[in-house]
């Protein structure tokens, strides 16, 4: 670049022109002087705020307005239109792997909602767990029946396909209907105190259909007639299980009266082990993997009425 003495070989250039040029020449000169100190001021606070973000998501915390923005964006359809259910199943594989290995191990302070499903909460996992579980308890029981009458000449098993529909109408009634009463409840609740935590009855529906995988393998453990294996079996599924229905919604209740809190996680939990072992003593009876002197005595009293008849 050509300096001020440079110029002066040239006629046409004055001396205002000159000035002009050496005043603009200082202003770039203190220009880029002052840019330096002000970069690492604008990082600083960049990197503090990303190190706030990366806390925040270590903690659970991340629930941003731009990820419920994102979120509202996504069921602006019409609930008459198939596009709008059609977002609920909008999942990929690797989410609803990630849900279910957090359903199975959870972490104390880790909140399920936030971690998991706040992000594009679906009701495709929920539907097919509890599908699964609904086939795994009824064939389960069914085998385990068939297992402790084989070899016996005297009992004769018959399939009870049955089972199929008392097991759906249980697992989906739980898996929907207790959610929709917690809904109701922490909106009415909401309306009396203010800071208590939100959730929608999408996530709601979420982490209780989520929160039910642990129990499938568990129903296939059932199948071995032996009953301390078989409530090992469901103590373990119901700790784990229950463990993420209570790390998830006591958040949502603990800034409530302490009564209400506390007889809230308790019907919470009370309903989840009423679940775990209805669905136990109806499916797999001890009865089936037990045969008590009474039964004994009646199988050989009915055998013995025909011959004295005969005499």
């Amino acid at each position: 670049m050509a300096s001020a003495d440079d110029l002066h070989d040239f006629p046409e250039f004055d001396a205002e022109n000159l000035n002009l040029l050496a005043a603009s020449s200082r202003e770039a000169t203190a220009i880029s002087i002052e840019n330096p100190n002000n970069k690492p001021k604008k990082q600083r606070r960049v990197t503090g705020a990303t190190q706030k973000e990366d806390d925040d998501d270590l903690l659970g915390n991340g629930d941003s307005d731009k990820t419920e923005l994102l979120v509202g964006q996504k069921k602006s359809a019409p609930f008459w239109t198939f596009e709008y259910y059609q977002t609920f199943f909008d999942v990929d594989t690797n989410q609803v792997l990630d849900r279910i290995k957090g359903s199975i191990v959870p972490w104390p302070g880790k909140n399920f909602v936030r971690l998991y499903i706040r992000s594009n909460p679906d009701l495709y996992g929920p539907f097919w767990i509890c599908a699964t579980l609904v086939f795994a308890i009824a064939i389960s029981g069914n085998i385990s029946k068939f297992l402790a009458h084989f070899g016996k000449p005297s009992k004769h098993y018959v399939p009870e396909f049955h089972k199929v529909t008392i097991a759906a109408t249980a697992i989906y009634s739980y898996a929907w209907l207790v959610p929709l009463a917690l809904w109701g409840f922490l909106l009415w609740r909401n309306t009396k105190v203010m800071n208590i935590v939100s959730y929608s009855f999408l996530e709601i529906v979420c982490v209780y259909g989520y929160s039910l995988f642990v129990y499938i393998p568990a129903a296939v453990l059932w199948i071995i007639p032996n009953e301390p294996v078989r409530w090992i079996s469901i103590v373990v599924a119901m700790c784990l299980s229950g463990s993420v229905l209570v790390l998830t919604f006591w958040p949502a209740v603990r800034d409530d009266h302490h009564r209400i809190a506390i007889a809230t996680m308790s019907t919470i939990v009370a309903f989840h082990v009423l679940l775990a072992v209805g669905c136990k003593e109806y499916f797999f009876d001890a009865q089936d993997t037990t045969q008590t002197p009474e039964t004994v005595a009646s199988l050989t009293g009915n055998k013995t009425l025909p011959t004295a008849k005969a005499s």
